[in-house]
């Protein structure tokens, strides 16, 4: 891979022990995918946060003595920075979870943990832009939704991107990669969690295909897009998705003559998604993509007309971004006011605090693929609606 001078001298180590290890982590990584060059990128988005998943790997990010030069971004850590007591953390778990965070905010990072940060304010890049995002879900959304390129960065390359402000060019960055490869046709009509459902089946089926869908009734919501990704990301290997009339580069023409295959999904495709636990779910939880605005007003609107004046009988979490919750205040407030615990900072999956469940009831799709396989608990997928009037039964 061809490097200028200037990053020549940073892979020789001449700005310093940091800056080498991150532009060694690029040249690999280019030389592996038969990258030409580097581009520079306008923000990273880092995973690898979560105590519970690095563990003490974390010390090698202790021991990093720079700054990164872009606008970046946290993926959930292990709990809630304020309520942790609250979640039943350990002591140790948070020390070491704080270290975590202390590290990462030395090098100028921003301490907002969230898998969403095009929903934080001036966080979302712009159609066309490079960026370098781990965290599968955001990728997607930037891909297909926005219109930003990125490829699936790990958490040590989207690190060491930051650090530097380029990536490799090669994968999703170019516009040969980002063709479809296989047409999904929906033939029926889909709301809130059947998003999650087809995502889920389009993940499984694509893999590492690009999938064009085409929807027979109207295009989803920005929420709805969220979900979508999510499970695509979850289930498949491939870095996004279009939408005849929704993503940037499919409002229009796209060009089809690279599609190998053509699949249909109907009702009873999506239905099949829908599978029942044996038994009743012993916890609820919702925010896996965190939620946005949208979403925390409507689970408020959903929690006043199921109710009937009372509280949840079940143990109901909502997860967002602390940017999220901050303003809307008195929604948070008025959600909790039914018993429904608002979390930040942290997601079900990367937390040690749920483990105990055996049973769940959640609208999404990327839970229902990793919380079996992570947490090692029953999933069962509903809508929102749903999930906020079984929290009352």
């Amino acid at each position: 891979m061809y490097l200028t001078r200037d990053e020549e001298r940073i892979y020789e180590g001449e700005s310093g022990w940091t800056k080498k290890k991150a532009m060694e982590i690029l040249v690999a990584i280019g030389d592996l995918n038969g990258a030409s060059r580097l581009i520079p990128v306008k923000s990273a988005h880092v995973s690898g946060v979560s105590y519970r998943t690095i563990g003490d790997a974390f010390v090698f990010i202790e021991n990093l003595d720079d700054r990164v030069v872009v606008d970046t971004t946290l993926n959930p850590m292990g709990m809630d920075r304020a309520l942790w007591r609250a979640m039943s953390i350990t002591e140790e778990f948070a020390e070491r979870q704080s270290r975590v965070l202390a590290a990462y905010s030395r090098l100028g990072i921003s301490p907002e943990c969230t898998c969403v940060p095009y929903l934080l304010g001036g966080m979302s890049p712009e159609r066309g832009s490079h960026i370098a995002w781990a965290e599968s879900s955001a990728v997607l959304y930037a891909n297909s939704v926005i219109g930003a390129r990125t490829n699936m960065e790990g958490a040590p390359s989207a690190l060491a991107a930051a650090l530097i402000g380029k990536t490799p060019l090669y994968g999703l960055h170019m516009d040969v990669n980002r063709l479809p490869r296989l047409r999904v046709k929906v033939d029926c009509a889909l709301s809130d969690a059947d998003y999650s459902a087809l995502g889920y089946l389009i993940g499984d089926i694509a893999e590492d295909r690009i999938p064009l869908i085409e929807l027979s009734e109207s295009l989803p919501d920005r929420d709805e897009l969220k979900h979508l990704s999510a499970a695509i990301g979850a289930t498949g290997a491939v870095g996004m998705y279009h939408v005849k009339g929704v993503t940037p580069e499919a409002v229009t023409d796209i060009d089809e003559t690279y599609i190998e295959e053509a699949i249909e999904i109907e009702r009873r495709d999506l239905d099949n998604v829908y599978e029942v636990c044996d038994h009743e779910p012993e916890v609820i939880a919702i925010g896996c993509p965190h939620c946005s605005h949208t979403e925390l007003k409507q689970i408020c609107r959903y929690l006043k007309s199921e109710s009937g004046g009372k509280k949840v009988r079940r143990d109901v979490f909502v997860f967002t971004a602390r940017r999220i919750r901050d303003r809307l205040r008195n929604v948070v407030r008025e959600i909790e006011r039914y018993g429904v615990r608002v979390v930040c900072d942290t997601c079900y999956v990367v937390s040690p605090a749920f483990l105990h469940y055996r049973s769940l009831l959640t609208n999404s799709g990327k839970m229902k693929r990793y919380v079996p396989l992570i947490c090692g608990a029953c999933v069962e997928l509903c809508s929102t609606r749903e999930c906020i009037r079984a929290a009352f039964g």
